[in-house]
């Protein structure tokens, strides 16, 4: 087994935080299992022994480890954000479709479907592109608006 790249270190008050964290039992269960790891870590136990004690993975031992290491115990303990795809229509313009989509249906037409509030969505410049999935998602989020007009 290579040595440990990253020693965990940890502070009188900082093994206090993180055994406070696990007696109330109050933390998010990867929260509690990364301080877990860390508390074993500290102690000299080394990587594989963490992962049969704790049924968790080397990387997430080795991350553990590394972010504790480089930018603290609070950064090693919490998720890091995850990327997600910018939504293409802020709130305004969402309620904007939504009121749309409670006034009558354009001429032709008996009632409002979602790929016609698809393409008004184009047609006034909010978003190049803009599917009637993504209208159904929007009109099913703010259902409780609708039905308490």
């Amino acid at each position: 087994m290579p040595a440990i790249k990253y020693r965990v270190s940890l502070s009188k008050t900082e093994i206090e935080q993180l055994e406070g964290m696990l007696r109330k039992g109050k933390s998010a269960a990867r929260a509690q299992t990364r301080a877990r790891i860390l508390l074993k870590a500290a102690s000299g136990c080394k990587d594989d022994e963490i992962m049969n004690a704790l049924a968790v993975s080397a990387g997430m031992v080795g991350k553990t480890r590394q972010r504790c290491v480089e930018e603290g115990v609070d950064a090693a303990l919490q998720d890091r954000p995850r990327p997600g795809q910018v939504p293409k229509l802020s709130e305004r313009q969402c309620a904007q479709v939504i009121a749309i989509a409670c006034t009558p249906a354009p001429e032709g037409h008996d009632h409002w479907t979602l790929r016609l509030l698809a393409g008004k969505v184009v047609e006034l410049g909010y978003a190049e592109s803009f599917s009637h999935e993504a209208v159904r998602r929007l009109l099913k989020k703010h259902a409780q608006t609708l039905a308490a007009t």
